[in-house]
């Protein structure tokens, strides 16, 4: 079985950094095929519902090589952080104009 491993980015409706700590291991997708009764979309692998969490990455890769899964990291990309003020918005050296 291919699994990946991630480290999971922030969603838009989060402001700090929860979740993001930590190293995701899950199953890689498998195809879907429809089912012919109801026309429900559905898969065989229950391995895709599954998500597991390890505080290291060299945990997260023990794990898959212990039970034998082919296993892709994903590094998490870099961000920086510029720090802002309140007092930048109305600043002379401001470029463009402030109005109402």
């Amino acid at each position: 079985m291919k699994v990946r491993i991630l480290k999971p980015a922030k969603s838009a409706m989060q402001s700090g950094q929860a979740n993001t700590k930590e190293w995701v291991l899950e199953s890689e997708p498998s195809p879907k095929e429809i089912d012919p009764l109801m026309g429900w979309t559905s898969s065989r692998d229950t391995m895709q519902q599954i998500q597991i969490w390890f505080p290291t990455l060299e945990e997260a890769k023990a794990h898959a090589e212990r039970n034998g899964w082919q296993y892709s990291v994903e590094l998490p990309r870099s961000h920086t952080v510029r720090p802002k003020a309140y007092a930048d918005n109305f600043a002379f050296t401001r470029v463009g104009r402030w109005t109402h």
